[in-house]
Order: structure tokens, then C-alpha cells, then sequence
């Protein structure tokens, strides 16, 4: 027999975590189009002109008979989704850590997604209720399916391996958020010659990025496997299964010491994102192409920066790193108050920065917190991972609004959030993590 064709048992174990990981890898590849064309830039100016379509007089809506402005109808929708899918995770979550069939429950997330997405190509007229229902269910839907994924990570790489892929998760995420954003925007500005109406090409952009998460999202389910857990208790109706895990948590109170601190700096983040675009049309009087261009610019250099904060993290720890990219968050916005009005070329290095900060921030965080979970709850610990990311991102626009408010100067606003950088500084500083990793029964890997 030729023992040179022979594979160990080892060979054949890394193998399969090999193909595992990039299947894991496509699924942000997949959904990551609903967050960038979706949601950033052509549903929330699209759903509000189809709500001032059905307006009264007064530009108002009555959505179930309560009157909204039609202005804020987008909002009110998404804060909708937000409250959904806190709901619903804590029990998906504790579901899949139950039963071990995280796939199954992966998989119908992503195609109520993909279909709830798909199926804005219907939102003409003053078909409001249809755009808020649909933008509900793709965008809880996407929450779930969100925590599911992550949730994998502790499975599908030991510990060494982890900010690796991770970083390289948000890569392929935001590298096929910028090819289908560009596909987007040509037929956009270009939909005269291709001899569609304006609000046509608005509905095939927004259709296509259900299209491409649903087909996309079939490698991932194809190669993902499940395991199997010790049987546990049945799950909790909504809240109560989140304090449920939250009670858990004060069990590990370093995992809540660092959750703690991401929920700070990530509202910090999360807030730059949402508001970055108001800043440059409102403060800088920069226009639409203006500002789409720096979308666009972000996608592509958060796909170098989510690679490079991988390498650096293999090098330095993923805990240093992240301190690290705290230190360039706060820099850029102190950066961004001093930028002068109607220059788009400042704009574009303000993106730039805030795209090599953004993917290795948001990776290295997603796979410390992997570290910090107890074997057997990745579901549950990330559906409240999932809801810090999402659910609790409201102080930091609430400061901005008020700040606003109070100076009447989007500037200071900007330069209000460098708290919570600083703030989340402090509070993941004084995180042990190699004590916190040992505390969830974890091995720790060389450089954390």
C-alpha cells in the first residue's frame, strides 16, 4: 500500500474545518448586500417617498390607524424590526445551543430575509405598509440569521485561528457589498439608457440584493454542519430567555465586562455609520453622488483594513489590536470637526479612514467575544452579542440628535461620540482576557 496517499485522521479533520470556514465565509458574502444597498443607501429615501405618496394633506400616514408622519415612517420601522428580533433571538439562540440544528434555523432566517428583500421589487405606488412589513421582516430576519452565523465561529476554528477568520468573514462581506453596489449604481445613474423609470431601477437594485443573498446563501448551508449538544432545558419565552442568559452571564462577569465594553464603543461605531452621511450633505454640503462615492470608498478599504487588523491581531493579540483601532476611531472624527465645507476630497480621506478602522474593529471584536463564551451556549451568548450590536445602538444618536440640538452645530455632534471610543477604551483595558477566556473553559490561544 502507498502510505504516501495515506491522509492522517489530522489531515482529514483540517481539511473539512478548512471547507467549513470557507463556506462560513460566503454567507456574509451573501447577506452582506442587504446592509450595504439595502439599508445604506436606496430603501430608507425610497420607502419615504412612497410613504409621502399615501400622505394626507398634512403628511401624515395612519399605519393602523395611528397617524405618523411619513417622514419618519422608515424609522419607526426599523426600531420595529429592532424590537422583533431581540424577541425573537434569545429563543432562536437557545434553540440551536438545545438541539445542535443551528442549520436549519440558519437557513430559514436567510431565505425569510432574502425573500422579505426580494419581494421590495412590489413597493411602488403608495404601497407604504408592504415597504414597512417587508423592511421588518428582512431586517429582523437578517438579526437572526446574523447570530446564527456568528455563533459558528467558535466551531469552525480553534482559538489561534480565530481573528483570521473572522477578519476574513467581514472581508468577503464588504468586498461583495462594493461589487453589488457598484453593479447598483451604474443602472441607477445610468437607468434612462437602459430604458427603465427612476423608482424602477430603485426596486430591481433593492430585488437583486435579495436575489444574491438567497443564492449565495446556499454554500454556506451546503457545507456548515451541525453538532451535536447535551440535551438542555427548553427554551423561554422572549425576555425571560434573555435574562435567562443574561443571568448565565453573571456567572463569567469578565464575557459581560467585555460585552460591556463593545456595546460601548460599538454604539460609537454604529453611530458614525448612520450619521457620517448627514454629516457630509448637512454640515459639509457635499452631494448624493458625493456621498454615495464614500460609501462605496468605505466597502473597499474596510475589506483591506478588516485583512490588515487580522494580521496585526496574529501579531500583537486581538485585545491590542481593537485598543488600537479605538485609538485611530477617535482620531478620525477629531479629524473629521476640522474638515472644510464643499471639499469632497477631505470627505473621501475621512471615509478612507473610517473604512480601514471599520471591518477589523467589528471582526476582532466578533472573535474575542468566541473566546469568552462557555462551550455549548454560542447561540444564546451571541444572540445577546447580536443584540448589543443592534438592539442597543441608541444612545449614540440620541446624543448626536441632542447635541445637535443644543449647539446647532453638526460638528460638535460628530465630535460628541469620540467618547464612547474613549470610554470603550478604558472598559476593554481593564478586561483580563486570558483570565476571562480560562473562566469560560476555553483554551486561550498564544496571543489574545
Amino acid at each position: 500500500m502507498d502510505t504516501d496517499t495515506v491522509r492522517s485522521p489530522a489531515a482529514d479533520d483540517s481539511a473539512g474545518r478548512r471547507r467549513e470556514q470557507r463556506g462560513w465565509y460566503f454567507y456574509d458574502w451573501a447577506c452582506s448586500v442587504y446592509s450595504t444597498s439595502v439599508l445604506t443607501v436606496f430603501l430608507g429615501p425610497y420607502l419615504t417617498s412612497v410613504a409621502e405618496a399615501a400622505a394626507d394633506a398634512e403628511g401624515f400616514v395612519h399605519p393602523l390607524g395611528v397617524p405618523v408622519r411619513a417622514g419618519s415612517f422608515f424609522a419607526y420601522a426599523v426600531s420595529l424590526s429592532v424590537v422583533v428580533a431581540v424577541l425573537v433571538m434569545p429563543l432562536v439562540g437557545a434553540a440551536a445551543d438545545r438541539t445542535g440544528r443551528k442549520k436549519p434555523l440558519l437557513a430559514a432566517a436567510a431565505y425569510t430575509g432574502a425573500a422579505a428583500t426580494a419581494g421590495m421589487f412590489f413597493l411602488d405606488g403608495d404601497r407604504y405598509l408592504l415597504g414597512g412589513l417587508l423592511l421588518v421582516a428582512a431586517n429582523a430576519a437578517q438579526s437572526v440569521a446574523m447570530m446564527l452565523y456568528n455563533s459558528y465561529l467558535p466551531q469552525i476554528a480553534p482559538p489561534e485561528e480565530r481573528d483570521a477568520v473572522s477578519s476574513r468573514g467581514w472581508a468577503f462581506g464588504y468586498a461583495a457589498g462594493a461589487l453589488v453596489l457598484v453593479a447598483n449604481l451604474v443602472l441607477y445613474t445610468g437607468h434612462e439608457s437602459f430604458g427603465v423609470s427612476e423608482s424602477m431601477a430603485v426596486r430591481i437594485c433593492l430585488a437583486s440584493a435579495g436575489l444574491w443573498w438567497g443564492a449565495f446563501a446556499l454554500i454556506p448551508l451546503r457545507r456548515l454542519r451541525d453538532r451535536r449538544t447535551p440535551a438542555r432545558e427548553a427554551a423561554l419565552p422572549g425576555f425571560r430567555q434573555l435574562a435567562a442568559t443574561v443571568r448565565d452571564m453573571r456567572r463569567h462577569p469578565l464575557t459581560l465586562a467585555f460585552l460591556l465594553a463593545y456595546l460601548v464603543y460599538n454604539d460609537g461605531i454604529q453611530t458614525v455609520i448612520s450619521q457620517a452621511s448627514v454629516y457630509g450633505s448637512k454640515e459639509l454640503g457635499l452631494g448624493q453622488s458625493t456621498l454615495i462615492v464614500a460609501v462605496l470608498l468605505v466597502q473597499v478599504l474596510a475589506v483591506a483594513g478588516a485583512l490588515l487588523l487580522g494580521r496585526l491581531a496574529r501579531r500583537y493579540g486581538a485585545k491590542r489590536t481593537i485598543l488600537g483601532s479605538l485609538v485611530a476611531w477617535t482620531l478620525t472624527l477629531a479629524a473629521g470637526y476640522f474638515l472644510p465645507a464643499g471639499a469632497p476630497a477631505w470627505f473621501f480621506v475621512l471615509a478612507a479612514g473610517i473604512g480601514l478602522v471599520l471591518g477589523g474593529s467589528q471582526a476582532l471584536s466578533r472573535s474575542l467575544f468566541s473566546q469568552l463564551v462557555p462551550p455549548g451556549k454560542e447561540a444564546e451568548y451571541f444572540s445577546a452579542y447580536e443584540i448589543s450590536d443592534r438592539g442597543l445602538s441608541w444612545l449614540g444618536p440620541l446624543l448626536f440628535g441632542l447635541t445637535y440640538q443644543l449647539t446647532g452645530s453638526y460638528r460638535d455632534a460628530i465630535v460628541s461620540l469620540v467618547g464612547f471610543f474613549v470610554l470603550g477604551f478604558v472598559l476593554l483595558a481593564r478586561v483580563p482576557v486570558r483570565r476571562a477566556i480560562a473562566d469560560a473553559g476555553n483554551p486561550a490561544p498564544q496571543r489574545i
